[in-house]
């Protein structure tokens, strides 16, 4: 009853509860709050400090006691009471400047297409701890093709690759149903952990995540380029102990990131060979879409697209597909419901 009340007074929201950055659409305004999926917590007093980009601005540079981490691994929930927390601190940032002082609002969240009954659990359970009133459940494959705009509940072929930081994605839709998936816990960190491991196996040279992740933004690549690139690294010999600067190539970088980019490639090559023919002979004159930060390293669908001999296109800001794809889903709950994943408990009324 209480719940209910309270619910008036809330904005419902969807959420891309990503491995990387947390996503806020709120109904009726869009997109509010992109930010950082971290969290930083004294271990001493169990108190959680910051949330989000103050947290970020945290890594690497705290003391002993002070931890700074995230609390979903590969798109899951790693530390349900952490979880719990960002999520009421997203939630109650998007009410700040409303009159509910307790919101109760309702929520549908993406999670990867590939979680056990018990990973879904924890996702839906740590949200209703946050103050949801009702949760709804959408595989982040799904709400990405529907954020891109495809006709998911047509019965045509739609392939989707989204490559978030935890998790890549990737999907035949038709008909409102995954016909054939892949979930592979390759993406956006291990490839910043691949060229960590290069740096240090290949340049002696030990650099941070943060650094990783900047070179491979401007760097790395999936593909050959027309004008290769280069850049200078900063970071600490290991064999001095000191700084160190030193210039690297996207050529090397691109071996650096081979492995992992071709598994990505191969999963989806393995996931078309799955579908039903009459739904691959739709892919002759369609595309695949890639979505998610992934789908941003360079020549990334020019692999994709030589590899399965398919046009392949980057869908309209890919960062915030998933996203956008809840945010439609609760503008239009009735009419996508049968989109959206089951669950055996039902939300508050």
């Amino acid at each position: 009853m209480f719940n209910k009340i309270f619910g008036f007074w809330s904005k419902d929201i969807g959420i891309d509860l990503g491995t990387a950055n947390t996503l806020v659409y709120v109904r009726g305004k869009g997109i509010v709050i992109n930010e950082p999926s971290i969290v930083a917590v004294n271990q001493k007093t169990g108190k959680i400090l910051a949330i989000g980009t103050e947290a970020r601005t945290m890594v690497g540079r705290t003391p002993g006691h002070i931890m700074v981490s995230r609390p979903l691994v590969s798109g899951v929930v790693s530390d349900f009471e952490v979880t719990e927390q960002m999520l009421k601190y997203f939630i109650d940032k998007v009410h700040q400047e409303s009159y509910s002082l307790v919101p109760r609002p309702r929520v549908v969240i993406g999670i990867p297409s590939g979680v056990t009954e018990v990973e879904k659990r924890a996702v839906e359970d740590a949200t209703y701890s946050a103050g949801a009133r009702e949760v709804y459940l959408i595989e982040e494959p799904m709400a990405a093709a529907i954020g891109a705009r495809l006709p998911v509940q047509e019965a045509v072929a739609n392939v989707i690759v989204d490559i978030g930081g935890g998790t890549t994605e990737v999907a035949v839709i038709s008909m409102g149903g995954m016909i054939a998936s892949r979930s592979l816990r390759i993406a956006g960190d291990k490839l910043n952990e691949d060229l960590i491991r290069y740096m240090r196996e290949e340049k002696n040279l030990l650099i941070g995540e943060a650094t990783a992740e900047t070179l491979k933004m401007h760097l790395g690549s999936a593909y050959e380029l027309e004008d290769e690139l280069e850049g200078r690294v900063r970071g600490r010999d290991l064999v001095s102990g000191l700084p160190k600067e030193l210039t690297i190539s996207s050529e090397e970088l691109r071996e650096a990131l081979h492995r992992s980019t071709r598994s990505i490639v191969m999963a989806v090559k393995n996931t078309i060979e799955e579908t039903p023919p009459e739904l691959t002979a739709d892919l002759i004159n369609r595309h695949i879409f890639l979505a998610g930060g992934g789908a941003l390293l360079k020549g990334i669908d020019k692999a994709i697209a030589r590899e399965t001999k398919l046009f392949v296109k980057i869908v309209e800001d890919p960062l915030t597909a998933v996203a956008r794809g809840c945010g439609l889903v609760l503008e239009n709950v009735d009419q996508l419901k049968s989109v959206l994943v089951s669950t055996n408990r039902e939300g508050y009324l």
